[in-house]
Formats: C-alpha cells, structure tokens, sequence
C-alpha cells in the first residue's frame, strides 16, 4: 500500500466513526499531509455540522497552506446547511486534493473536481474507490432512487440450514459473530423482520454493544395481516427509536386487539395479492429519509425480496456446525431457480473470520426496478 492509499485509509476509518449517523448526508473523512506528516484530519460527525474537510483544515490551521488533502469523498460545491467545501479548500491553500470517489449526489457529481481544477489545485480521485464507495453505498443508493439501501444478514450452517427441523436456531453462530451483528444494527437507520420471526422468536432487534454505547435503529415488521401480539416485546421497549408496522388497508381495519401509542407506529403501504407490496414500503421508507435497511427477516421475507431483486448487499454469516438432513431451514423459501445460469450472483465479495465463523459478503450484481 503506497502513501497516498495510506493516508485514504486513515480517512476511511475517520469516516467510520460517524457510519450511521450522518443522515441525509455520507459519512466522510479526510486528511491533511504537509511534507509527509499529518497536519490535521477530521470526519463528518452530523448533519449540520461541517463537513470532514473543514475539520481537517481547521486542525491544520496556518500549516493547511501548501498541503495535499485526502479525502473520501468528493468535496461539494453547492451551498447547503453548511458552505461550499470547495471554497473553504481554496482559501486555505490547499496544493493537491486526493479523492477517494466522486459524489453522486446530483448537485455535486464532478462539479468540486471541476471548481477545484479551474482554481490551480491538481486533483487525483480513485484512490482506495472500492472501499470510499462501499462506504457511502446507502448515501448513494437513496440519493440516486429515493429508496433505502437493503442489507440481508443471515446466519447458517456448514450445510446451509438456517436452524433445524424444529425451528432451533439460537445460537448458530458465535459470540463474536452476534456482537457484530449489533455493530451492524448500530450503523444502520432501520432493522426489519417478518411476523413469523416475531411470532416464533419475540426478539427486540435493539443494540447492545459491550461498552453499553451505541443507539437502537428504527425496528420495521413487515405484517400483511396485522398479526402482531399486542405483548409482543417490539411494542413495549424502552427505547428511543420507534417500532414501525408495515400492513395493509384491509388487515388495519380487521385489527381487534388494540396496539400502544408510545413510540409505536402502523404504517398502512398498498397490498399486492394480500400481502405488503415491498416497493411501496421501500418508497413510503424512502421518503422518510430511511437509507439502510438491516434486512433480519425469515425465510418468507428474504424471498420476497429477493424475487422482487430488492436485496443491494448480502451478509451469510458461516459456522462450522452441521445439522444433516433434508429436513433444515434455509436462507430462503418457497421455489429457486431452475437453472444455474439463473442464479443471483455477488461482485465485490469479502470475506472476514470471527473466531471461528466465517462472514461472506457482496453486493448483488443488479437489482430490478421497484
């Protein structure tokens, strides 16, 4: 890794500080070098606040001048609830600006490099772009369609099953493995499962991290009937992000038992064969400015989503465990493909040890419209 994918690196992880908290805005970080020493670094903490780049320079102060800056994201140039990054890099002297990827944000889309070069400042992008991109992925996703940016997470076994003949399923995967989980949950703006998780498992779908740190993200049940038990745990938490249900116009009216008003919402979204319409309650997510959907369903759910090519990134936890038989849960029900050449494929797969779980992950090569 030469010096400038060093320095990027160091701006990625300054950016991971503030994943999940920077809504309607991407997480970003940068970094300023002056005669190969870092003179000042920042990361975007919160919308309002400045930008990753603006830190950076303040923390460089009298030294920024002359500097080459690193920074995951290309700077804007348009004025917001925060000044134009442009500017700010300009009367602060910058020599050269290294970006990791081009905004795609249509108010910026290559206009910074291009405000940039026309000033003088010699601009280098693509620097570490995989990991700059994947960074920003529900950024991008939901500023380019309105729609949230879907992660399926699952766990299985070294068969493939999901839990036994009996519905068995805790615990499949490890400590280490289930306390990522709940970093995942802590970096993404909702959580989702399907009544028939609810039903059989009553979770909670908070986050809990070792350091007690951390904050619950929205809890969506996807429940076409509105079958969920009034002392279902979802709907008596002490938390401070709500629990949303997704149901239909018919179910809502047929409701009897009657659901808590506190911090429990029943969002009615159109019914496609009396069941919830997925891209409807992506849109209705989307234009509450949900961009990152942590996908927990069951099999029903995952494969309604994935028939209707909504699932961005898919995230198999993989333990050495063996449950035999024919008779296991998979990751997906109902009919797959009939032929291999029809299967969905992954691109920019990675893989990552957990004690002894394996993570695969990628993103799904294409999606159908909604």
């Amino acid at each position: 890794m030469d010096g400038a994918e060093l320095y990027m690196k160091r701006a990625l992880d300054l950016a991971r500080r503030a994943e999940g908290r920077t809504r309607p805005n991407p997480a970003v970080g940068a970094v300023a070098v002056a005669e190969g020493k870092v003179v000042g670094e920042g990361y975007h903490p919160e919308a309002g606040r400045p930008h990753a780049e603006i830190f950076a320079l303040r923390a460089a102060g009298e030294q920024a001048r002359g500097t080459d800056l690193y920074v995951t994201l290309e700077p804007c140039s348009h004025q917001g609830r925060t000044g134009p990054c442009t500017e700010a890099i300009l009367a602060a002297g910058v020599r050269r600006v290294f970006i990791g990827t081009l905004d795609p944000n249509p108010l910026v889309a290559g206009r910074g490099v291009a405000r940039l070069q026309e000033s003088g400042v010699e601009v280098t992008c693509g620097i570490l772009e995989k990991d700059c991109r994947r960074l920003i992925a529900p950024f991008a996703k939901h500023i380019t369609t309105g729609l949230p940016y879907v992660i399926l997470k699952s766990a299985v076994t070294l068969d493939g099953k999901t839990a036994t003949s009996t519905s068995d399923s805790q615990w499949i995967t490890n400590e280490a493995s289930r306390a990522y989980v709940h970093q995942l949950r802590d970096r993404v703006d909702a959580v989702m499962v399907g009544i028939g998780t609810v039903l059989k498992d009553n979770p909670r779908l908070t986050t809990r991290l070792a350091d007690g740190a951390g904050r619950d993200a929205m809890r969506i049940v996807v429940d076409s009937q509105l079958r969920i038990p009034s002392d279902a745990h979802l709907l008596h938490l002490d938390s401070t992000a709500r629990t949303l249900i997704a149901t239909t116009g018919q179910a809502c009216g047929q409701r009897l038992a009657p659901l808590p008003e506190k911090n429990v919402e029943v969002l009615v979204v159109a019914d496609r064969e009396g069941r919830v319409d997925l891209p409807d309650l992506l849109r209705q997510l989307g234009r509450r400015g949900v961009q990152s959907i942590l996908l927990e369903g069951g099999a029903i759910l995952n494969a309604a989503f994935l028939e209707a090519g909504l699932i961005d990134r898919i995230m198999v936890f993989v333990a050495p465990r063996i449950i035999g038989g024919n008779d296991g849960k998979g990751i997906f029900a109902g009919r797959g493909v009939l032929r291999l050449a029809e299967a969905v494929h992954l691109q920019d797969v990675r893989i990552r040890l957990f004690d002894d779980d394996t993570l695969i992950e990628g993103e799904v090569r294409s999606c159908s419209p909604v």
